[in-house]
């Protein structure tokens, strides 16, 4: 609620760049449709997630740390974050659905997928967020520590939805495993590491 011109300024990133693609490109086929849609993702959760630690002043940082756990503050942070992220993949679907058509073939479990990638990338970027604020808010090293850890990830979500736009094609459940398990491993490290940084 105290920034709420960050929520409607995403609000109108999605809706302004949905709508570009839709002007530039119509009606893209599958395998296009997917990657920009999962680029898409990956954007918007740099503009809603990532600068989550950053936009907090230091005063406020010494505030919640008189107040909070460091446990519980990062778990807060990834909970308020994955709410948020769902929230914004769904709408910009619902965007991509009403604009760019529905090559989808099997809609339920790629929402699904959407939902569970959207989690997945607020999970990434909230770990490296709160790494990046405490290196002097250091941009530069969520850049840096980012991009082994997110494109593997967006490789991986793009390989299971593109089994949704081919109905000979099946879902590979491991795959879906193996992010579940990667995003755990993720929030874990959070709360172990998390509490080492809190300290400075």
């Amino acid at each position: 609620m105290r920034q709420q011109y960050s929520f409607y300024g995403i609000l109108l990133y999605i809706a302004a760049t949905v709508f570009v693609l839709f002007l530039v490109i119509d009606e893209p086929e599958g395998n296009i449709w997917n990657g920009l849609f999962w680029v898409i993702q990956l954007f918007i959760c740099i503009n809603a997630v990532a600068k989550s630690f950053l936009q907090e002043s230091r005063g406020r940082m010494l505030y919640f740390y008189t107040i909070a756990s460091p446990v519980h503050f990062v778990l807060a942070k990834l909970l308020f974050n994955s709410a948020l992220m769902l929230m914004m993949s769904f709408i910009s679907l619902l965007l991509f659905f009403a604009l760019l058509g529905n090559p989808v073939q099997k809609v339920t479990p790629f929402i699904a997928l959407v939902l569970l990638g959207g989690w997945s990338l607020s999970m990434v970027f909230t770990f490296l967020a709160a790494i990046a604020a405490k290196a002097q808010q250091n941009a530069a090293i969520m850049a840096i520590l980012g991009f082994p850890l997110i494109i593997p990830q967006l490789m991986l979500l793009m390989k299971i939805t593109s089994a949704t736009f081919n109905p000979a094609l099946s879902i590979q459940w491991n795959d879906i495993a193996l992010l579940i398990a990667l995003d755990l491993l993720v929030g874990i490290l959070a709360v172990i590491l998390f509490p080492f940084l809190w300290k400075d």
